[in-house]
Parts: structure tokens; sequence; C-alpha cells
């Protein structure tokens, strides 16, 4: 099964939540087959089945955290699967319908609750009151992710949050003589003034493709100055402010950014501003490795979401990543012990190091490295210093990552095309957004 359009998924989604749909995944460990639904804790040894939700990115510290793994506990085998965060979800969705869900998991909180819903989960509330994991997780990280998954239970590990970064080639600035873009009217300075298209330089990269929505809502929210995604059981994303602000923002495109970035999603965004001549990217905090590697420490800065020129911040929040483990996997036993020690001091840590995210274990965001990398230093200030307004976007909604994704991406697209307006596309994306949550209001009284 793909993702299904939003009507039928939320049908399949309704009947997942009332029991009606009976779901037969199996798990991918060698202490037996079939499972069911409920699984079995199996030995705590033998063969469990991992999928990496960003396979490709982050594959190279997953296998290390892996290896550490094994040589801690020789009689368990970890089978590695990485697979492309812009297929994850469509592989889950098949995975549940086709008898194939892994062990574990990895699952950001956007795509939880569409998860969560069809009963695919394991509950991890007891078993971390039970773990070394109690009390070193971060308590705001535990409660996005509780909420995320729609059912005020915990159904993912948190072991990592992300931030919206603005990176800019100082470089650039610099020989420009233009200050750093620490609000938008800056931002917009800059990325006019950066650009000379027949030098094939340009003020700003934008996203296109693939992970477009989030980042126009970003960048929509943080101009409008709007603190809420909803006003009562309405969305805000089509407020006037919003339009406005959405606007302005696409206008930038093929003005002052490359034409191909209508078809960019993060790699090749990222790709293109380390290799190229572009003053300005917003990503997350997960690209600065690469930029580190591109450009070294002198040529550029990450900084927070710029703020309105009076210093208001705001911004949308991102979503947590964690580890989820599978109702129907045959060896939760060994499941939980790998993702006990995943999210351990010394394997969190490593991994959040690779990654420029900031961690979920207490322990590791004490960690010294954490200071020692200032993108990722400043986005954990703005999340836990109170500094920003966070406009939490609606994670639970089961529908959440297909509308956010699939359903409006290409909708984007034709507004930085000049076919559709700004205003029809923000129209388009409240009426879905409504619907889902009045659905979801239905189910969860």
């Amino acid at each position: 099964m793909t993702i299904l359009p939003g009507g039928r998924r939320r049908a399949a989604l309704a009947l997942a939540l009332s029991g009606v749909l009976a779901l037969t995944a199996t798990a991918c460990g060698d202490d037996g087959g079939g499972g069911g639904d409920k699984g079995t804790e199996g030995s705590g040894k033998g063969k469990i089945t991992f999928w990496d939700n960003n396979g490709g990115v982050r594959t190279d510290v997953w296998k290390e955290i892996i290896a550490d793994f094994e040589k801690a506990n020789p009689d368990i085998d970890v089978e590695y699967v990485g697979i492309a965060s812009k297929e994850v979800q469509s592989k889950y969705d098949t995975a549940i319908q086709g008898d194939g869900l892994p062990d574990v998991g990895g699952i950001g909180a956007a795509m939880l609750a569409g998860i969560a819903a069809q009963n695919a989960l394991e509950p991890l509330d007891a078993r971390i009151e039970g773990s070394a994991l109690k009390g070193r997780l971060n308590a705001g990280m535990v409660a996005s992710v509780k909420s995320a998954g729609g059912q005020g239970k915990l159904f993912t590990v948190p072991t990592s949050a992300s931030n919206g970064v603005l990176y800019y080639r100082t470089d650039l600035f610099e020989a420009a003589g233009l200050q750093a873009p620490t609000t938008w009217s800056k931002f917009y300075t800059a990325a006019e003034k950066l650009t000379a298209p027949d030098r094939n330089r340009f003020g700003y990269t934008i996203r296109g493709g693939a992970g477009s929505i989030a980042q126009a809502l970003d960048a929509m929210y943080g101009q409008s100055g709007i603190t809420s995604f909803w006003n009562g059981d309405r969305t805000t994303v089509n407020d006037p402010k919003n339009v406005a602000a959405l606007e302005k923002y696409a206008g930038l495109f093929k003005r002052t950014t490359p034409a191909a970035d209508v078809n960019n999603d993060f790699t090749k965004m990222v790709a293109q501003w380390d290799s190229g001549q572009i003053g300005m990217l917003n990503h997350n905090l997960g690209s600065y490795q690469d930029h580190v590697k591109a450009l070294g420490t002198e040529k550029f800065r990450g900084i927070p979401h710029p703020t309105l020129d009076d210093g208001t911040r705001v911004q949308v929040s991102n979503p947590v990543d964690g580890l989820g483990l599978f109702s129907s996997s045959t060896n939760k036993a060994a499941a939980w012990k790998f993702i006990e020690f995943a999210a351990s001091h010394a394997s969190n840590s490593k991994w959040n190091r690779s990654a420029g995210a900031i961690p979920a274990n207490t322990e590791a965001a004490r960690d010294p490295w954490l200071q020692e990398a200032e993108p990722t230093k400043l986005g954990a200030e703005v999340l836990f210093s109170g500094s920003a307004t966070i406009v939490e976007l609606p994670y639970y909604l089961p529908d959440w990552n297909t509308i956010s994704k699939a359903e409006n991406e290409p909708g984007f697209q034709k507004v930085l095309l000049g076919t559709s307006t700004a205003k029809e596309f923000l129209d388009h994306l409240a009426e879905q957004l409504n619907t889902a949550q009045a659905e979801w209001k239905q189910q969860n009284p």
C-alpha cells in the first residue's frame, strides 16, 4: 500500500482507531515467525531488525552504534536497513499491511500519530519506568512525542531534536558590507544585494521539492508573528498575515534564488549551497557537519531563524526524532535492549554529535561538543531558554505527515511558478487541516 490520499487514509486510520482494522504484521527477528499484532517478548537473544529513517545520511554513525551494541551484547545480532527519509512513511504503511515491520524503527514525530493509530507501536511508558533511561530523557522532548502520538502514550523513546537554522556565508556578507541576517528585514536586504544572476550568484536558496512545506510554514509564522496554529478549531495557516508572508517569501524564487530550487529537496539544496556562491540557506541542524566538511568553519555561520524588527522570535516546532518498538516484534526484549543502548549517554551523544542535533539524553546534552558546535548551541538556547514562541504543529493528526508533504508540496511548487496564488494554496491547505482536526476531535472527544 502506498500513502493513501487524505480521505481514504483518514478512513483507514479511523478503522484502526476503533479496532475494526485487523493488522497482521510480523517481525523480522529469528526467535519465531508469525507473532501477529501482539508479538512476544522472545528470548532477548538472536536477531532483530532496525530501520533507520534517514538511511544514507546517518548510516555510518548507526553502524558504529550497532557495532558497539553487538560487542556489549554478543548474543544479539542487529540487521541494519537504511531507508531514505522521503520514503520511510510509505515503507511503514506498506509494512503494516504486508507483514513486514521491523523490530525497531526510527520514527519522527511528524509521522508518529499515523503509525500509532494503526496499533503498530508498543507503548513504552512502563518500559521506561523500569529502565536506566528513567529520569535521563529531556522532559520537553518526552512531552512532545507523547503529544505527537495522539493518545497520551509514549510510542517512541526520543533521541534528538533539531531546530530551524539560517546558514549564511560570512565571507560573502563581509565582502558585501552586510550585517548578519538576524532579522527578516536584514534577510530580505541580503537576498537582494547578494544576487548577481549573470555571475551565477544568488542571495538565497529556497526549498521547492520534498520537505518544502515545513520550511514555508516556518518562514510564514516567523514573519507574521502569529503564535498559534489554531484559533479554536480553525487553523491560522490562511490568516491574511500568513498569506502576505508567504507571498513575500515565495516571491524570492528565481529573482534571488536559482531556478533549480523548484525541485530541490534538502540534499540537493545543501549540496548546491555548499558548492556554490549562494548567500543563505534555511535548513536544520542536521546539515551542519556537511557545511563544515565543504566550507570549514570560517566561511559560514548557522544562527536561529530571523526575528521581527522588534526582536520577537516566532518559529514552528521541529519534530523530535525517536526510536519505536513495533508491537508485532517477536523479540521485544532484545529490541528494547537496543533502544536502551541507543538512547544511553554514550550512544546518544555519538549520534547527535554526528548529526549536529540536540540530544534527548540529559547527560549527553551536557557533553562539551555541544558548546563547540555553534548552531547546535544556539538552537538549544532558543528551544529551552523561552526566548522564542514556538508554534506547535499538529503532529497528533494521523493525516499530518501526508497533508504537509505529498498532498501539498506540488501546490507549493505552483505558487513558486506563479500558476497559483499563495492565498489559493493556503486556503486549500487550511480546508484539509480543518477537516482532519474535526475528524480527530470526533474520534477523541
